[in-house]
């Protein structure tokens, strides 16, 4: 009976952990973010970026410490308070700017690839995206970050 509560607790700690490394995306807060070796103030920074939305995935946290990697697949770990639900994709290919969810609408622009796109709805495999000075649909295929 003991042997069957220790190896009960070792598997709730273990699951507690694997909770706790939950895999999502995440979008970045602020034009200005330190992206830092290690989670805490203490640890020195890393790098910087500088782009409002630009979406992370989260890899592992610890008490407010996010640690994501980028497209790129830089990382580091970010305080959570730089960082907010996703609300952006890229790019990873050149992809057409629709006026209408469909392939039969109007293109409106051709999108490089690494475009910043900021999701404003996703329905089916459309999302209505912003960027720049354009506005319109993609298809959701091929890019970094979540539509949901």
């Amino acid at each position: 009976m003991k042997k069957i509560a220790i190896w009960f607790l070792c598997l709730s700690i273990l699951g507690v952990q694997l909770l706790n490394a939950e895999e999502k995306f995440l979008s970045l807060k602020k034009n200005k973010t330190n992206v830092r070796y290690g989670p805490g103030l203490d640890y020195p920074i890393k790098y910087i970026y500088r782009k409002i939305n630009l979406p992370v995935k989260q890899i592992d946290k610890k008490e407010n410490w996010r640690r994501i990697i980028f497209l790129d697949n830089n990382s580091g770990w970010i305080h959570w308070s730089q960082l907010k639900p996703s609300n952006s994709i890229i790019t990873i290919e050149e992809k057409f700017l629709f006026k209408k969810p469909s392939n039969f609408s109007e293109p409106l622009a051709k999108l490089e690839k690494g475009r910043l796109l900021v999701i404003k709805k996703c329905q089916d495999n459309w999302c209505n995206i912003t960027t720049d000075d354009y506005k319109g649909w993609v298809k959701i295929k091929n890019v970094w970050g979540s539509t949901k």
